[in-house]
């Protein structure tokens, strides 16, 4: 079912959405590094670990870690938004997907770790962002579609008035010409076989 959507997907398309997403876990991450909640998930595993209910060697051990996946997953989004860039022919969608995306999952991820709200401002900034892709969407597609349409024109062979191309009239030309020489040949010819006939009616 994944594979068989990512082939129906430009390949662009596919990285823009894992930059964004690798930049809302970047985002988390950076909070996880200085937020209370991290204290909390410290104590509980210094508790489990059998060190006592607070410990600040684990804490920074976690804090530690959570600020190493911080810095990974920032050098991966950049990575991922370059080689879709180098793939897109539109810089602009590349870089509202990856920012829809990153919005997107940064909320989902806010709710589930964080248990942040999503009012009704942050439904309409959605509604917003999904808009202003599909219409720069429909915009830098139909651009495509001219540029390809120009293309093929200045690859067609130019016609002249007759209908034919460059190729054909030299051709058309060069067999008219023959056929010129021909009817001059036979005319010099019949003369000649003419001047034959009466030196023998003289003689």
């Amino acid at each position: 079912m994944i594979m068989d959507f990512i082939r129906a997907k430009p390949a662009w398309l596919i990285f823009a959405i894992a930059s964004g997403a690798c930049a809302a876990f970047n985002g988390v991450f950076a909070k996880l590094t200085t937020t209370e909640l991290t204290a909390t998930w410290a104590s509980a595993i210094s508790h489990m670990l059998g060190f006592g209910a607070s410990n600040t060697i684990v804490e920074i051990l976690i804090r530690s870690l959570f600020f190493a996946l911080n810095l990974a997953f920032n050098a991966i989004m950049w990575g991922l938004f370059t080689r879709a860039l180098t793939l897109a022919t539109s810089t602009v969608r590349v870089s509202i997907i990856n920012t829809s995306a990153n919005f997107m999952i940064t909320a989902v991820l806010g709710a589930l770790i964080f248990s942040e709200s999503l009012p009704g401002v942050w439904w309409l900034g959605a509604a917003l962002l999904v808009a202003g892709s599909v219409i720069i969407g429909r915009r830098d597609k139909g651009s495509e579609t001219a540029i390809e349409a120009a293309s093929e024109a200045e690859l067609l062979p130019a016609t002249d008035e007759n209908g034919y191309t460059d190729r054909e009239s030299v051709k058309s030309d060069r067999e008219d010409e023959r056929r010129r020489e021909s009817l001059d040949s036979e005319s010099v010819k019949g003369v000649y076989d003419d001047s034959d006939d009466n030196d023998a009616v003289l003689k």
